[in-house]
């Protein structure tokens, strides 16, 4: 069927391309995005992809499969990207009260949050709940975030060995390489992960399981509520709060409350959130009530890192990316 579909598209038959590569997409927009960081970039990135396979496909001589000359075209673009610089800017950022000193201040200033709808067309082979959790750490934030601190080339190996599970010759081919650089690519990028990402006590709840569900709702209170004590109550001792484009990072509980009760609660604010999901986690719309009108208009997006019954990090990003969750600008009750 494929060797049919290639032949007409070779033809000009857009449709056949479309059935050839549709089946694809939303694997290799998810590729992009664990090697940008950037959703509005891997949309990018997969367009170009797209574009580059319909010009090559007169030389595809079918000796790999349609899949993995797709992922290397992707790679080689997301690559070249990197490479050029020609990163998205981020939207100007205004802190509208001094805020606490913090922690440190992040080198990824571009990173977007991947709307869990999003994944509904990527093939999901893990046959137990705890294996598909394991399987979605691939896709969490701190494993995209940790995937932007490798080179380019470390990243492409590691991604394309460890996540997607290509061989190494497979990959030496993709990337125009020796095994044996591969091989010590990935050495180099496995110790950096394993250096930014520490394995957890605990394991967060299974999504959607009760436990979940009941420590979600006891966050949600204590955002509604403004109570900057039970929400420190749950957090763990290292929580890390994090708000892409705004460099600031906070670690521990202290600085953490510190942020919220100066900051996001000052001047008696009153908060709505609404649930959604983000890299396989916990998410919510974060809305800011108007004491005039009663309207809540959006204030960001929360994504929520939970570890056992407890919340590891809060990483808020800003209105721009509110519009991708299909979550409205306002709320009127």
């Amino acid at each position: 069927m494929n060797a049919e579909l290639i032949e007409q598209a070779r033809a000009g038959d857009a449709s056949a391309f479309e059935q050839l590569v549709g089946p694809y997409q939303s694997e290799i927009q998810v590729h992009c995005y664990r090697f940008l960081g950037s959703l509005a970039d891997a949309e990018d990135a997969l367009q170009e992809t797209l574009t580059a396979a319909w010009q090559a496909l007169p030389a595809f001589e079918g000796r790999s499969s349609v899949r993995t000359w797709l992922y290397r075209i992707a790679t080689n673009r997301c690559l070249n990207l990197l490479r050029s610089a020609r990163r998205r800017p981020p939207a100007e950022v205004r802190v509208e009260v001094e805020p606490p000193e913090p922690t440190r201040l992040s080198e990824i200033v571009w990173l977007e949050p991947y709307p869990d709808v999003l994944l509904s067309g990527v093939p999901d082979s893990a046959a137990s709940p705890e294996e598909r959790v394991e399987a979605s750490e691939t896709i969490s934030l701190a494993f995209v975030t940790a995937l932007q601190l490798l080179p380019p080339m470390q990243r492409a190996v590691l991604i394309l060995r460890d996540v997607l599970n290509f061989s190494a010759r497979e990959v030496s081919e993709m990337l125009g390489t020796t095994e044996q650089s591969v091989s010590s690519s990935l050495k180099r990028a496995r110790a950096t992960i394993a250096e930014e990402l520490p394995t957890p006590d605990q394991a967060p709840p299974l999504p959607h399981s009760a436990a979940e569900q009941e420590l979600l709702q006891q966050f949600v209170r204590a955002i509604e509520e403004c109570d900057v004590d039970a929400l420190v109550a749950l957090m763990t001792e290292d929580v890390w709060l994090r708000m892409p484009p705004v460099p600031l990072e906070y670690q521990g509980r202290e600085l953490a409350g510190r942020f919220f009760s100066t900051v996001a609660f000052r001047q008696n604010r009153r908060y709505r959130l609404v649930p959604t999901r983000a890299n396989g986690q916990p998410a919510f719309g974060v809305y800011l009530r108007d004491p005039v009108t009663g309207l809540a208009h959006v204030y960001g997006l929360f994504v929520v890192t939970l570890e056992g019954n407890q919340v590891s990090a809060i990483t808020r990003f800003d209105n721009a990316v509110i519009q991708r969750f299909g979550l409205p600008r306002n709320l009127t009750q």
